[in-house]
């Protein structure tokens, strides 16, 4: 026997006959996103028309003292999805729209700007995740090429640099170091681990401290 509580059959009546307030309230819910993103894709689609993706990506909003105009609620997870308003933005090119209007200043905070309007957006860890690399060459000759989560390419090297931080935890176990790389604009994106395994699988040198690494268009890097 399948017994139904009151408040769930409640539930499913409101669902199949919804009120009218209640459709009000849907229909304006996504009015306000829409206008959100209309207003926002307008403005960004503008700054990519007036300059460089990489202008862009450092227009000069960084100043802590800078006024904060807008509240985007915005948020980049751990795995490089993006949110806004508790919402998961599911179209990539919407994503890659934003990324390009993404800046971080001297603090690490995390900011969305364009000509006339920016405000900050929060990122868990790094706002793009590396998901593929591949090599050519070998030792001193070697260049790996890394792809990010939007299908950018990056080459490792001078201006695109390996890095290690420290993540902390309350069992002293699970402590590690995870590897990121330094974006030309400033901005990190973490290696996932099968790509970060990969990477350690190519260690074929090491430094004068005896630490396991590799060079990568001139650069050599610990894997530390």
């Amino acid at each position: 026997m399948i017994v139904l509580h009151a408040d769930a059959m409640a539930y499913q009546t409101a669902y199949v006959l919804p009120t009218t307030n209640s459709i009000i309230a849907k229909k304006s819910l996504n009015s306000l996103s829409f206008v959100f993103f209309f207003r926002f894709f307008y403005i960004a689609g503008y700054t990519l028309f007036m300059k460089s993706a990489d202008k862009a990506s450092k227009a000069d909003c960084n100043s802590p003292s800078s006024p904060v105009k807008r509240d985007f609620q915005m948020r980049i997870d751990q795995q490089g999805r993006w949110y806004h308003e508790g919402g998961l933005i599911k179209r990539i090119e919407l994503v890659k729209l934003f990324a390009n209007v993404l800046s971080v200043d001297e603090t690490g905070q995390h900011w969305l700007s364009t000509p006339v309007e920016f405000g900050k957006i929060e990122v868990e860890d790094a706002p793009f995740i590396i998901t593929a690399l591949t090599s050519a060459g070998e030792r001193k000759d070697r260049v790996i090429m890394a792809s990010d989560n939007l299908g950018r390419d990056y080459t490792v090297g001078p201006n695109t640099r390996l890095f290690f931080k420290d993540q902390a935890s309350k069992d002293a176990a699970l402590a590690d170091s995870r590897p990121y790389l330094r974006l030309p604009t400033g901005l990190v994106a973490r290696l996932s681990r099968p790509v970060w395994y990969e990477l350690a699988d190519l260690a074929d040198d090491e430094d004068d401290k005896g630490l396991p690494g590799l060079w990568s268009s001139g650069i050599f890097f610990a894997l530390q």
